[in-house]
């Protein structure tokens, strides 16, 4: 008898991929077959998934984008890829349909619900996307990385966490070196969107440090790969070591290390943050759909993990300010790594696990 087959749903960011790549790393360890159902955008993201996951590639597309011809043509894409989907599923029945959002995950979870197939959502963020609102009510479980988060009428959710991958999971809840009078540790992560202005503004925050501190920093500063050579010329010409990547392969281990992160607000760079359990500086990426960032930073911010600084009011010379508090108060940046650590869920790709397991026949 062949093993369960979990569907699983994703749009193309790290922030639905990574938590349905650790859903994923759990069901095979649990002996399920596992299918990645994304788009071309997204299957560019799943590269970390494990090679056992199959890759089912369809099409969809965004009402959003794309001007008229786009927003015209946007339907017949979807139904194209709902009736790719239902054939699929004929094909091989899956025992369950997990969402995990963006525009992707549409004709999967249209499938499901026309063939009366377990279904369920997962909501990264504090404030539900358009896609997963949509389906909220239409499926079995609605399961919620952010807490709280805000729902539909009528939709009751189940507060899990967001799942992080196997490589953070090494690294949960890796001991805190305090800033003392050796290196340190500085970790800059932007996510995938909208992470120019942290490359506009970090390194000259750090410039402005005092000389004793930039001459102990050590820097990894995710940047656009179009903003990466003049973030670098920026540290060398503030005399700052710095580490300076379009994309880190090695994030755990970076965050592990640091003693202080400066980074967007995205779910995945959040329940990274606290599963390993450091300080950190949060600027919501403004343009979030529904200020999303603000939403899921705001729990560090309240607990004392975090500083919250909005974007509108970022500039170098404050963001200093809040960098050389943190790196010069040891007994602070410790209270804050553990703060963090508190608000980690670790065990969210079990408790996700959990709920597939409750609604599969």
């Amino acid at each position: 008898m062949a093993a369960p087959l979990a569907l699983i749903a994703a749009g193309g960011t790290g922030g639905h991929m990574f938590p349905a790549q650790a859903l994923a790393e759990l069901l095979l360890s649990e002996g399920w077959r596992v299918t990645l159902s994304t788009d071309d955008r997204g299957a560019r993201y799943a590269g970390g998934f494990p090679d056992a996951v199959q890759r089912a590639v369809v099409r969809s597309a965004t009402t959003a984008r794309g001007g008229l011809l786009g927003k015209l043509t946007a339907p017949l894409k979807i139904a194209a890829g709902v009736l790719a989907a239902r054939a699929d599923f004929r094909r091989d029945r899956p025992s369950v349909v997990i969402g995990f959002g963006g525009y992707p995950t549409i004709p999967a979870l249209s499938a499901a619900r026309t063939m009366r197939l377990p279904r369920m959502i997962h909501e990264q963020n504090g404030v539900m996307g358009r896609v997963n609102r949509i389906f909220a009510p239409r499926v079995d479980r609605v399961a919620c990385g952010t807490w709280p988060t805000t729902l539909p009428a009528g939709v009751d959710g189940i507060h899990t966490g967001n799942p992080v991958r196997a490589a953070v999971l090494t690294r949960a809840g890796a001991p805190y070196v305090a800033p003392g009078q050796g290196d340190l540790h500085l970790l800059v992560i932007g996510g995938s969107q909208g992470a120019r202005v942290l490359s506009d503004v970090v390194p000259a925050a750090i410039a402005a440090l005092p000389a004793e501190l930039r001459a102990r920093l050590r820097v990894s500063h995710q940047a656009r790969a179009e903003d990466g050579e003049r973030v670098t010329r920026a540290y060398a010409e503030a005399g700052v070591t710095a580490d300076v990547q379009a994309f880190f392969t090695d994030v755990p281990d970076r965050l592990a290390q640091a003693q202080i992160v400066v980074s967007r607000s995205g779910a995945s760079s959040i329940a990274d943050i606290t599963v390993i359990g450091r300080p950190s500086i949060l600027i919501p990426y403004a343009a979030a759909t529904g200020d999303h960032q603000t939403a899921n930073a705001q729990a560090l911010a309240r607990s004392g993990a975090a500083l919250l600084r909005p974007e509108s009011g970022l500039d170098a010379e404050s963001l200093a300010r809040d960098i050389r508090a943190i790196l010069t108060d040891p007994a602070r940046a410790t209270g804050m790594a553990a703060a963090a650590l508190k608000l980690g869920r670790p065990d969210a790709a079990r408790r996700l696990f959990d709920l597939v397991t409750e609604i599969v026949p």
